[in-house]
This record gives C-alpha cells, sequence and structure tokens, in this order.
C-alpha cells in the first residue's frame, strides 16, 4: 500500500524547526545562574572548597566568562550575600503606622528581622565565615557590610519613624536598633552555630519577640 505524503500543514516541526545557536543568556540572568549556585555551594562547601570552575560548569559558562562578571572569588562571594540579603529585605516592611499601637508595631518590625537574622542559609553562611574567616578575613568584612549592618539600619530606621512620631524617646536610634537585634537574635544564633542547636520555631521566636519589645518598651516609652 502506498504510503501518503503529508502535505504542508501535516509536515513535521522539524522541517521548519529555524536553525543556528541557541538564543544568547544576557548576562544578568547568567549573574542569577551563579549567585543560585554560589549561595548552596558556599553554604554548604564552605568558602576555601567552593571551586569557581565547577560554579562555571554548574552555570552553563566558561570560566572567562565567570571572571568577566565577577573578578574572583571574593567578589563573587560578596556579591552572593548582598543579593541574599536584598531579596530578603525587600520583603521587609518596617514602615511606621499610625493604625497600629507601638508595641503591636515593634513586635512586627523586630519579627522581619528575626526572620532574617536566623533564616537557615543565612545562619550557615555566617558559620562558614567565622570558620573561614582567618584564612580570608575580607569574607567577614562583606558578612557584616552586606548583612548585618543593612539589617540594623532597616530596624534604625523603624525606630527614627517612632521617635519622630513622639511615641518613643530615645538618643542613639542606631545603637538600639543594634542592641534589640542582638537581645531578640543573637542567643539563638550562637546556640545554631556553636552549640549545634536547632533553630527556634516560628512559635518560640514570636515568643521571643514578645518578650524583648515588652521589656524595651518599659524602658523608653514616651510619657
Amino acid at each position: 500500500m502506498a504510503q501518503a505524503k503529508p502535505d504542508s500543514a501535516g509536515s513535521s516541526a522539524a522541517e521548519f524547526r529555524p536553525r543556528g545557536r541557541p538564543p544568547v543568556r544576557s548576562d544578568d540572568e547568567t549573574k542569577r545562574i551563579i549567585l543560585e549556585a554560589a549561595r548552596h555551594a558556599f553554604a554548604g562547601d564552605g568558602y576555601a572548597a567552593t571551586s569557581t570552575e565547577e560554579l562555571a560548569r554548574s552555570a552553563g559558562i566558561s570560566t572567562k566568562t565567570l571572571y568577566r562578571l565577577f573578578p574572583g572569588k571574593a567578589a563573587l562571594f560578596e556579591a552572593m550575600c548582598a543579593d541574599r540579603l536584598e531579596r530578603l529585605l525587600s520583603a521587609v516592611d518596617l514602615q511606621g503606622s499610625d493604625e497600629v499601637d507601638i508595641e503591636t508595631g515593634l513586635r512586627a518590625a523586630l519579627l522581619a528581622c528575626t526572620d532574617l537574622t536566623l533564616d537557615p542559609e543565612v545562619v550557615a553562611l555566617q558559620r562558614m565565615v567565622l570558620q573561614e574567616s582567618a584564612a580570608f578575613p575580607e569574607l567577614a568584612a562583606n558578612f557584616y557590610r552586606n548583612g548585618i549592618s543593612r539589617t540594623v539600619a532597616a530596624l534604625a530606621g523603624w525606630l527614627r519613624v517612632q521617635v519622630k512620631k513622639k511615641r518613643i524617646v530615645l538618643d542613639d536610634v542606631d545603637e538600639v536598633a543594634g542592641m534589640l537585634i542582638g537581645m531578640v537574635a543573637s542567643a539563638p544564633q550562637r546556640a545554631a552555630i556553636y552549640g549545634g542547636m536547632a533553630l527556634p520555631s516560628r512559635k518560640q521566636i514570636e515568643r521571643r519577640v514578645k518578650t524583648c519589645a515588652a521589656l524595651f518598651l518599659n524602658g523608653c516609652r514616651a510619657a
């Protein structure tokens, strides 16, 4: 039996498949893929053991392209920290509101900062920084600048709004912001990093935030 010839409408897709190179990926997209791979590699393997060649392979690019986008491993680590914290901070709304009382607002602000500080990947990165900072001192400076300082600055901005609205009285807003984050997050963070303890549950974090907010406001609430 003769085989029917396909007409133009029934022709295979292969006959019309465009030829040539696949679309070129943009630098921004390539950076995003590299940073995602670096985030897992640094947290899991550590800084020294992370290979830029392996990261390049994971991103489907050459090592030359990786070094064009990130001049070295230190620059890649700094960019990765900044990117991770930028994503977390973008989800944090610490704007003051007249619709809630000061204690409710403070709890919300502290909870947002604690979620950031006790994020499992952030804690894993901090553990790695502490382990390798003696050999790579720039790691600690980068993590402090892109992580700790920015979180404190976000809370200081919220406190500054409350002072302006005469809800609380503070002399040094930036110093107090650091104290508050230390009070609410430092102990559980140290327990996880140095003691191998599990990070607190959501309910435990909320209870700690409530206690810290009450302790703080009883000391500086405006009359």
